[in-house]
């Protein structure tokens, strides 16, 4: 007997483009950007990164939970989840998925010992307890495939029958140790990010949260659905930060994932991309999609309004590739202008109604990771 399939029937986001899905998307339908340019942490250099205004971000939650104690990224975790915690009830096997690269990573500074809210699994405790989840959290952290391969996780999980439901929540921070880290790498970008461009010069990191519920058991009461039909992750070995030259990872990913669902690249309505601004991993993500005949696809990246987002990126870019087929509107790669990749690769440009049925949505990250995943949408 064939398992049923796995479905995400809700989502809802937390930027700093706004706290929820529909004031998100109106901001990008006007072409707005998260990413700013910030001061680096006390000190005199600056850099560019789409970051959550504090004060509106203890404002938002105050208004919704009172005055909890409860960390930045907690807050912006506990505000995501909410609006779907409404909607669905948690049942006696219903799982919590958490998605994030490096959790409270700024309860680390200046402490001699690890407190607990640094620990992963004590930050995805803290989130199942507070919304009264009875199964054990499961924490997903495999670099910036995280949230892609978070809702991997899930669909998996639920097609198994080891549960009927899952809630799958996605989140990181801009942080000092963030900054410095890419820092060290040469990877940041002195003006905001233009993925696949010829002027590219690296990364804006960003920060979000993001939650979609999932399950195997439709109610038919759902405003809309959209079936996971295929999924993969494939490790292409090559380097600890540099992708494959011939981006063997993600090529392998998306052709599984597109034979799961049973589809042909000429079936898919668009793709939400990696799209990272860096020289090697642009032109990887361009040479895979070529390998695929995926040339003529439409294609967008979304770190040019939100930054890298870490852990949260794939969540939440999967969150807003649902959106754009709810609404029929392909959005563009912002800042993209001329291509500088070697492959010829289908850059959405302007605002684009279009019924959109199928989407691929990738990721890929240090250690060689790639995650791809194939939706298929109705109503």
């Amino acid at each position: 007997m064939k398992p049923a399939p796995a479905y995400i029937t809700g989502y809802n986001i937390v930027t700093p483009l706004g706290f929820d899905v529909e004031s998100n998307f109106n901001a990008l339908l006007k072409g707005e950007s998260g990413i700013k340019s910030h001061p680096f942490f006390g000190r005199r250099e600056t850099f560019y990164a789409s970051v959550i205004n504090h004060a509106l971000l203890n404002e938002r939650f105050e208004a919704r939970f009172g005055k909890e104690d409860f960390t930045r990224l907690e807050k912006m975790l506990l505000l995501a989840l909410k609006p779907l915690m409404e909607e669905q009830k948690v049942s006696q096997d219903t799982l919590l998925i958490l998605s994030t690269t490096k959790g409270n990573i700024t309860a680390l500074k200046n402490q001699k010992t690890p407190p607990e809210s640094a620990y992963l699994s004590q930050l995805a405790q803290k989130i199942a307890d507070f919304y009264g989840f009875r199964t054990k959290p499961i924490v997903v952290s495999n670099a910036c495939v995280s949230g892609v391969l978070a809702v991997s996780v899930a669909k998996n999980l639920l097609k198994a029958g080891l549960a009927k439901d899952a809630f799958v929540i996605a989140g990181d921070e801009v942080s000092e140790f963030v900054i410095s880290g890419f820092n060290s790498f040469q990877a940041m970008s002195s003006e905001p990010c233009k993925p696949y461009d010829a002027n590219r010069t690296g990364i804006s990191l960003g920060e979000a949260a993001a939650a979609v519920y999932m399950t195997t058991e439709l109610s038919g009461k759902e405003n809309f659905k959209f079936e996971i039909a295929g999924d993969a992750a494939v490790n292409d070995a090559n380097h600890i930060s540099g992708p494959s030259r011939t981006g063997e990872g993600l090529f392998k990913s998306v052709k599984k994932a597109l034979e799961e669902a049973e589809l042909n690249p000429e079936d898919l309505s668009f793709i939400s991309a990696h799209g990272t601004a860096t020289p090697y991993n642009d032109e990887m993500e361009a040479i895979a999609f070529s390998r695929m005949n995926l040339q003529r696809v439409p294609l967008n990246s979304m770190k040019g309004y939100y930054g890298h987002c870490l852990g949260a990126s794939g969540l939440l870019e999967t969150a807003i590739s649902m959106e754009c087929a709810l609404r029929g509107m392909l959005l563009p790669s912002k800042n993209f202008e001329t291509s500088g990749v070697s492959e010829a690769i289908n850059i959405i440009r302007e605002n684009t109604p279009a019924e959109i049925s199928t989407i691929l949505k990738t990721a890929s990250g240090f250690g060689g990771c790639n995650a791809a995943l194939v939706l298929k949408f109705s109503t």
